[in-house]
């Protein structure tokens, strides 16, 4: 066991002072299935409408512009496109589709559910 955790971290360190984008690359999918595996594992089934966070956001829809109001429907339709929305969106670049104050409106909103998602 000692072993292990040896040239794992040997590997990290590697990896990190000497890039490789290939096996970087490969790394991180095989991290990103690993985390997948075991968050289906520990999976509680406690999980957020998509529709929830278009409900709540529906009292303020009369700020959007329609082709917003289209696209946030779109977001809103599945969990996935929330996460993917949120992890692309909030808190990095701007999104094109909808205006700066609306999308901090959608991502404070996608935030108070985060935990859910």
């Amino acid at each position: 066991m000692k072993n292990l955790l040896i040239l794992i971290v040997s590997i990290a360190v590697f990896l990190h002072f000497y890039p490789q984008p290939e096996l970087t690359a490969w790394y991180n999918e095989q991290k990103d299935t690993a985390l997948e595996s075991f968050s289906d594992a520990t999976d509680t089934k406690v999980r957020l409408k998509a529709d929830k966070i278009y409900e709540d956001l529906k009292p303020k829809l009369n700020q959007f512009r329609p082709s917003e109001q289209r696209y946030l429907k779109e977001i809103t339709s599945s969990r996935p496109n929330i996460k993917k929305f949120n992890r692309e969106y909030c808190g990095k670049q701007q999104d094109p589709k909808l205006h700066r104050n609306n999308q901090a409106l959608v991502c404070s909103t996608i935030a108070k559910y985060s935990n859910l998602l």
